[in-house]
């Protein structure tokens, strides 16, 4: 069964919408394997977002990502990168379809949220980087 790894952002926990999106992503047939809160450090997430620490919006993300705790699950099911992808729905919330979680619940393209894993060496990369081996049970 493949693994995938995703981020409830500020804007999800600060608007209580944790247990509806992992509601739709169980739904969906993925099974919760890992999960925690977590206030992330500047450290962490230059790690995590290291493909924008150049980029002038980097700081952007930091103060966004560090304003509320957020909450890190690993997912388990067949095709659980591609599915939790597709049910999120694009990144710009404003662009995603109705139906699609951004879709229904995001606000803008940082504001989207939550972080899903774009392949399995990314899904690899970031469990190994927020989960012990002893913290998931798969």
């Amino acid at each position: 069964m493949e693994k995938t790894l995703i981020i409830l952002k500020p804007d999800c926990m600060n608007a209580n919408l944790a247990g509806a999106v992992l509601e739709r992503l169980c739904k969906a047939g993925l099974k919760i394997v890992a999960c925690k809160m977590q206030a992330l450090s500047e450290r962490l997430l230059r790690e995590h977002y290291s493909h924008h620490a150049d980029k002038p919006f980097f700081p952007e993300i930091v103060k966004f990502m560090q304003s509320a705790p957020v909450m890190i699950v690993i997912l388990e099911g067949e095709n659980a990168i591609e599915l939790t992808r597709e049910l999120l729905g694009p990144t710009d919330s404003t662009i995603a379809p109705k139906g699609t979680i951004r879709g229904d619940m995001g606000k803008g393209k940082m504001e989207n949220i939550a972080h899903a894993s774009d392949s399995p060496e990314a899904a690899a990369d970031e469990i190994e980087r927020f989960f012990a081996s002893e913290e998931v049970f798969a």
